[in-house]
């Protein structure tokens, strides 16, 4: 244990002797959190909503036909209380919900007014009003053609409501995303090129014939990194909650953990990139290209992975960030407990687990 303790602070010791270094890793989660102010508004297509119809009339089977028809929703499920709808929100599988009220068609009929409540994930505020405004729309065109079939108008209420994020923030789509972004590219990079440094100067075989275990030496290498990362999920989550005025809905110890759990992958990606590189600056742009790249297209985190192709849908599923942004946002704005990440969790584990076995068989081979 004491060997291994020098191994840290000499880890330590590099960091820190070099300011320049030091002021990205630490400066730049503030920064790219406070750039980030507000997601990027797409077109969403083929969004999963669901419906609940308490009229049954020919009225609401006709909007809800309207809205299945278009090229914008998919109807995941019909719920029959008003008891289902936040149960439906919290398993992730639904954006929106649409709900009529009672004797809908009857309403119309006599009292020229009937009423439809439109509920959103707000989670990402900009999908959330755009999705919002798809459905009003489809709901005005319904009013405008029984207008003109009737001597009286008809006049149909859409009301919105906005889950989880009321007030429309934008730091609630973009505190998940850069959190995912940050770990990952200073728990992969940094790592990767501290080691690819020992291979590059020849001080890694140096290291490995020391008393310690070699599995040691790597630890101690990675140590310095997971600390860094804790101190920017710190900053981060103060900036959040005192700066963009996001609070933490969840339980703040799993929120660590599953952040704890995706450092630990982001550390043995890097361990991987530094088994596959000989030096520094391809260490650098595997990390560069390979990753952020993907975590920045491929995650949710800028663009709706609905809206892509299936083949891009399917490739974000080895995105290590899509499931800790998923996890954030679930714990951190909806207030789920362990139940509600479970899965998420478990993918994350077992990509730590595929990542530090590859790395293992790889190391083995290239000191053979």
């Amino acid at each position: 244990m004491k060997q291994l303790m020098v191994f840290i602070r000499k880890e330590f010791h590099h960091i820190l002797r070099d300011p320049r270094s030091l002021l990205v890793l630490l400066g730049m989660p503030i920064v790219q959190l406070l750039i980030f102010g507000f997601a990027i508004t797409n077109e969403t297509r083929n969004t999963n909503i669901a419906v609940l119809d308490n009229a049954k009339d020919q009225s609401t089977q006709n909007i809800i036909t309207r809205i299945e028809s278009s090229r914008y929703f998919d109807i995941d499920r019909t719920l029959n209380t008003n008891g289902q709808i936040e149960h439906a929100f919290k398993t992730g599988k639904i954006k929106v919900a649409v709900i009529f009220q009672p004797d809908f068609q009857n309403e119309l009929a006599h009292a020229n007014k009937a009423q439809i409540q439109i509920i959103t994930d707000a989670t990402d505020p900009n999908q959330a009003t755009t999705l919002a405004n798809y459905i009003s729309a489809i709901v005005m065109d319904y009013q405008s053609e029984q207008n003109q079939q009737n001597n009286l108008p008809y006049t149909i209420n859409t009301e919105m409501r906005m889950l989880y994020n009321p007030e429309l923030k934008g730091a609630y789509s973009s505190v998940p995303g850069v959190m995912g972004m940050i770990l990952l590219l200073i728990s992969a990079m940094m790592t990767s090129i501290s080691i690819v440094k020992e291979k590059e100067l020849g001080t890694m075989e140096i290291l490995l014939v020391s008393p310690m275990k070699p599995a040691l030496v790597i630890v101690s290498k990675v140590i310095p990194y997971f600390v860094v990362s804790l101190i920017n999920v710190v900053t981060i989550l103060l900036l959040s909650v005192f700066v963009l005025g996001m609070p933490i809905q969840g339980n703040i110890i799993l929120l660590i953990t599953v952040t704890i759990l995706y450092i630990i992958c982001a550390l043995s990606l890097g361990l991987l990139i530094s088994t596959i590189t000989n030096s520094q600056q391809a260490a650098m742009l595997v990390s560069l290209l390979g990753l952020m790249l993907p975590v920045v297209m491929l995650s949710g985190y800028a663009f709706p992975i609905a809206n892509m192709p299936i083949v891009l849908q399917v490739l974000s599923n080895i995105v290590p960030a899509k499931w800790y942004i998923i996890m954030v946002k679930s714990v951190m704005i909806k207030g789920l407990g362990f139940a509600g990440v479970w899965k998420e969790a478990l993918i994350i584990i077992a990509m730590t687990v595929f990542f530090i076995f590859v790395s293992i068989k790889k190391f083995k081979i290239r000191l053979s």
